[in-house]
């Protein structure tokens, strides 16, 4: 195994990623990491695939293969979790939490001016339906506060949790507050008015969205 290959491995096995979690990290398919390390195929990775990890991992491109980029700021980066599991935004797939699959970094400035919690309170969840189109689709990585929950209750979307399942909703507080309506942004879809607060299983707020273009 080169030496690309062997720093690639440490940095995986350091940050505790699997190969398939990085291969997807990428935009490849789960075995992409994989036959690379193992199979030396492709010879070397591309420059595209390169940046990426360069700023995944925070190391230089020239660990992995690439030339040394010229000397500049550090970038303080905040590691947020990627976990195999997905919030319906439709009707009702059932979601279960499984090991983390990878990291993405977050300029720590950026992150700051979304939340306030730290970075063991951050994750990054896939979304699946359409119910909440054209604000979220399926598909959307959706970054998730899990410290805003239930007891600093406002409007905005948020993750909820209806008995084994994980959904995207948006949640509006009615007048005088003690009732709450969860709202498909997506008409074709039901909403429902009248809730109590109290009986609304919140997550986590939503704070941001990734999408890949078609």
């Amino acid at each position: 195994m080169d030496e690309t290959r062997v720093a690639l491995d440490r940095l995986i096995l350091e940050r505790k990623c699997t190969y398939s979690g990085i291969s997807r990290l990428l935009g490849r398919n789960v075995s992409y990491i994989q036959q690379f390390m193992r199979k030396g195929s492709p010879r070397h990775l591309d420059e595209r695939d390169r940046a990426i990890l360069s700023r995944f991992f925070g190391v230089d491109e020239a660990v992995l293969g690439g030339p040394a980029r010229r000397s500049g700021p550090v970038i303080d980066l905040v590691q947020v979790p990627i976990f195999d599991v997905e919030a319906s935004a439709g009707y009702g797939a059932l979601a279960e939490m499984e090991a983390k699959s990878a990291q993405f970094g977050f300029d720590a400035n950026w992150l700051r001016k979304l939340t306030a919690s730290k970075s063991p309170s951050l994750s990054i969840i896939g979304v699946r339906g359409d119910s909440m189109e054209p604000t979220l689709s399926d598909g959307d990585d959706v970054l998730v506060d899990l410290g805003d929950n239930q007891t600093r209750l406002r409007d905005g979307i948020y993750v909820l949790r209806m008995d084994d399942t994980l959904a995207v909703k948006r949640v509006a507080i009615e007048p005088q507050g003690r009732k709450v309506s969860v709202i498909s942004d997506n008409p074709a879809y039901p909403t429902w008015n009248g809730l109590d607060r109290r009986t609304v299983n919140i997550v986590g707020r939503v704070l941001w969205f990734g999408r890949r273009l078609q």
